[in-house]
């Protein structure tokens, strides 16, 4: 692995100068490494930027089954054990620990193991804003295990004010429990981002469609691609061009290629797969629709960044989108196909959308600078 595996793409311009080093802190980072990109990976990414910029040393310990070599403080741990080992032989005062999705027994009881450390203090940054919804996080309490771990962490970091009451609720304290939204790219960084060429599959496959449903998630039940496949094959009547192009991986990988290429309309569906997060920008600047359907979901990133591009968002509604999304009940293929045409047919100059700004003291550094004020409380 080469050492910049954590550095933004070439064509990203740094955020800022070197800073004066704070006092010294150490923290390390245990979470998602890209490739492949998400919010929680973008998240994690730019925080460890953030840190190193000001003179913290931080490490990464990657928690998926992602792997590449070891380099740059950076750390592929390829079973429990490994994980459990880099624990004891990597004395950091800080351990911050990033999770999105769902609270499984595995991730608990790293959390338990975290806490049991008697020098380092423990931050959580829970990214699943859908989770309390989710009948797993509807049944947590007090009682349960994950209120039992949770309560063992210093610091809760929620990124929606729905975590701060699940936090509350499984008895932590409300003083450890502070609400930081997600970081985002600024915009301005996107705009240069969006420009990346494209892989030539995908490129053909944008050429050729018009209008050109995108949509990003991971291939897994709770972002019902089939929803999506559904409400294609009813648009193709009035637009027999149309192509919904789908960005992502997961366990439903197969089975979704499978159920594609069964569909008679097959040849105006692509599972690109993992995209470089350029690449998938520019996927969605060059979209004419934007989808996030979910059976559960939070304050999807991907969902700002295709508002800040100006591409036209259709949602599913989770009591939490921004500004400027058009709204869908969950799981409702002729409402997601009514809202599609919709947008489609009211639409005069696809190349001038204006976009919905996503506020960058919301979304952006500010939140970085709060988790660095909030691991030298923790210390303090």
């Amino acid at each position: 692995m080469t050492t910049d595996t954590l550095v933004r793409p070439a064509s990203e311009p740094t955020q800022s100068p070197p800073i004066q080093p704070e006092r010294a802190i150490r923290v390390l980072l245990l979470g998602p490494c890209p490739p492949p990109w998400g919010g929680v990976q973008t998240n994690l990414v730019a925080l460890r930027d953030f840190l190193r910029q000001r003179g913290v040393t931080c490490a990464v310990i990657n928690l998926t089954c992602h792997q590449r070599a070891d380099g740059d403080d950076v750390y592929y741990p390829r079973s429990r054990m490994a994980v459990l080992r880099l624990l004891l032989r990597l004395r950091y005062d800080v351990l911050h620990i990033h999770i999105g999705g769902n609270l499984s027994t595995r991730l608990l009881l790293l959390g338990l193991v975290c806490s049991a450390l008697p020098w380092a203090k423990v931050v959580l940054t829970f990214h699943s804003g859908g989770y309390p919804r989710s009948a797993a996080g509807r049944k947590a309490g007090p009682r349960t295990l994950g209120g039992f771990v949770l309560r063992r962490f210093d610091r809760h970091i929620a990124v929606n004010q729905e975590l701060v009451d699940f936090f509350h609720r499984v008895g932590c304290e409300a003083e450890r429990v502070q609400l930081i939204p997600p970081y985002a790219v600024p915009g301005g960084t996107l705009a240069e981002l969006s420009r990346a060429e494209l892989p030539a599959t995908v490129e053909q496959f944008v050429v050729a469609h018009q209008p050109l449903l995108v949509s990003v998630s991971g291939l897994e039940p709770e972002y019902d691609i089939p929803l999506q496949l559904e409400a294609l094959g009813r648009l193709h009547a009035r637009y027999p061009r149309a192509g919904l192009l789908v960005v992502g991986s997961g366990g439903l990988a197969k089975e979704l290629s499978a159920r594609s290429s069964s569909l008679p309309y097959r040849e105006h569906i692509l599972l690109a797969g993992d995209l470089p997060h350029a690449a998938t920008l520019a996927v969605v600047t060059r979209s004419d629709v934007f989808l996030r359907t979910t059976h559960y979901d939070g304050d999807a990133i991907s969902v700002r960044e295709a508002l800040w591009l100006g591409t036209p968002v259709i949602a599913t509604d989770n009591g939490m989108r921004p500004a400027g999304v058009r709204l869908v009940p969950i799981g409702d293929a002729a409402a997601l196909t009514d809202a599609i045409g919709s947008e489609l047919a009211g639409r005069r100059d696809p190349g001038a959308r204006p976009a919905v700004a996503v506020d960058p003291e919301a979304t952006g550094e500010a939140n970085l600078g709060a988790t660095l004020a909030l691991y030298r409380e923790v210390l303090a």
